[in-house]
Parts: C-alpha cells; structure tokens; sequence
C-alpha cells in the first residue's frame, strides 16, 4: 500500500470515528476519552470553587459533585433558602467537610457593583480563590422577529455582562497570582443555534468569543478557560425562561422524564472531569443531538442540509419534547 493510500485509509477512519461514535456518548468523544484515561474529579480536592447559579440546575449539582470531591465552595445565587438547602446537602455528601468549607452568598449576579465586596469576603475567608464557575443565566422561547429589544438587553446583562464582569475582577487576582481557571457553562445553543431562541443562542455565542479571546491573549499564563455546552438537561429552566416580552417568564414546567435530556447529576459529574482536565471546550448531550452538533461542526454543508430537511419544529421537539410556542399550543 502507498503512502497516498495509507493517508486516505487514515483519513477515512478518522472521519467514521466521528460519525459512529457520538451515537454511544453522551459527550464529545475527547471528554470521555478524558473520563477513562485523564485526571479523576477527586484530584480538585482542597481546591477552593466559587460557583454562581448555585441554588438549582447544573449548579445545584456541580456543588454536589465538587462537594464529594473535597472541594471548598462558594455558594451564590438570589434565594438563600434554596442555597442552604444545598449546602447541607454538600456536607452530607462528604463527612469530611464542615459547615466552615462552604459559604453562602446571597448575590444577584446582575447587581454588579456588590461583586467586589462579595469576592474580598471570599479572599479573606478562605485566602484564595482557584475556580470561578460562571453559571448563572437563563433560557428563552420566543419567535425572532417578535422579541421586544428590553428583553435582549436584560437577558445580555444576565447571561454576558454580569459573568464578564465578575470575570474580568477575578482575572485581575489569578493574574496575580499566577494561576486560576474560568468554568463557563455556555451551551450547545452557542455553538449551534436553537430555533425560537434567538437572544439566548446570542448570549451563548457572546460568551464563546469574550472567553476564547481570553485564551489567545492569555497563553503561557496558567488561566484555563473550560467552556461547558451542554445540550437539553432535566432541570427546570422553562419555568424561568425569557420570552419576547419584558418582565415575563415563559412559566411552564420542563419534561423531567425526556429521553433526550441527561440528567443535571451526568451533566455535572461530566462537567467535574471537563474541570479537572481543564479541557478548553466540551459538549454533553445526549447521542442524537450530539450527532447533530458533530454534523454541523465537522461536515457544515451536509448538517446544514439535514437540519434544513429536519425543520425547526423537528429540532424544537427534540429539545423540548413538545413545541413550546404558545401559539403553537
């Protein structure tokens, strides 16, 4: 066999492995090559984690991974029942943490000007700070042309520039000190966009560049950046999602029992080894739509075609079961 033909076998089973693969992952197949062979989830033991949107959802859970990990936490959200609630559910995960290894905060992410205090009470607590998880934000339903312009600029202020600004005062310190790493939970909606979601998939795309710019400008400065995509997840986003009108929430409860949707404990455990590898990019999702990512992202003029011939109202169903539309209802 020539060399010619040796490269092009090579070449045909590297793009067979990309096609065949995602239908038995629930992740991109770099991470679960990383969950079998790289770094455990217990190697961030004693790694001091600061997670925001930590009261419910992916949040809730990370905390409940990196809590049986041995981490020390940093719980911050708006309802401090909710992150109690969390806190001694962390303990109980992990009878070798105290009360003292996880501290409640009760931030509203958008409020800025209280990120400063928030974060030097953090320092002087636990006398440094080694993760930041940028988690908080919202989802959204509504048709594209009807999305009133408040609700873009509110659903920014949440999902972008409040993370980059608590970003960028955390950035300054890791700087300093010389090491850190961002966990970002984007979303697969950022990398390939989701039908009646417009200002969502635009904050998520926000994100990718304001971090991926990061990264360049940063090299050689032991500052990770690990942006976290995952697809549909069994939590309780819809009730919370933006719609086209500002002030309003989409009110409706998600279909826990998909079989589209992983689980937010999978999600976060996958999530826990994405950290501990300090992988720059994941995808978790489960396999039909991570096969659609793959299409899109690898061969973009065969997955554009297929997602042409699959519809909005087809992709809609797959992540949420149902069209969500109201006037579709």
């Amino acid at each position: 066999m020539d060399l010619l033909a040796i490269i092009g076998l090579i070449v045909v089973i590297y793009f067979l492995v990309y096609m065949i693969f995602p239908w038995f992952l629930d992740s991109d197949i770099n991470l679960a090559l990383y969950k079998k062979f790289g770094k455990p989830i217990a190697s961030l033991q004693g790694q001091v984690v600061w997670i925001t949107g930590a009261s419910s959802g992916i949040g809730e859970y990370l905390a409940y991974v990196l809590a049986e990990a041995g981490c020390k936490l940093i719980l911050t959200a708006r309802r401090e029942t909710e992150l109690e609630r969390v806190k001694a559910n962390c303990i109980q995960k992990n009878v070798n943490l105290q009360s003292l290894d996880i501290e409640v905060l009760v931030l509203d992410v958008n409020n800025i000007s209280n990120h400063e205090s928030v974060f030097n009470h953090i320092i002087t607590k636990f006398g440094r700070l080694d993760i930041l998880v940028n988690n908080a934000g919202r989802s959204q339903r509504a048709e594209w042309e009807q999305i009133n312009l408040a609700v873009d600029k509110e659903m920014f202020d949440l999902n972008v520039f409040s993370q980059i600004a608590l970003s960028r005062l955390v950035a300054k310190y890791f700087l300093q000190k010389g090491s850190g790493h961002f966990v970002v939970t984007s979303s697969v909606a950022g990398i390939v966009p989701a039908p009646f979601s417009a200002t969502y998939c635009g904050t998520k795309y926000a994100l990718q560049g304001y971090y991926d710019c990061f990264s360049i400008e940063k090299m050689g400065k032991n500052i990770p950046v690990t942006m976290v995509c995952p697809g549909p997840i069994k939590t309780n986003f819809l009730s919370e999602a933006f719609t086209e009108k500002h002030g309003e929430k989409y009110g409706e409860e998600a279909n826990k029992n998909s079989e589209n949707k992983l689980s937010a404990e999978r999600c976060a455990t996958l999530m826990g080894i994405a950290i501990a590898n300090k992988l720059s990019q994941v995808w978790i999702a489960k396999p039909r739509i991570l096969q659609l990512i793959y299409l899109r992202m690898y061969y973009p003029n065969i997955g554009s075609c297929i997602i042409s011939l699959l519809g909005p109202r087809f992709i809609q169903r797959l992540r949420d079961d149902k069209p969500t539309l109201r006037q579709e209802q």
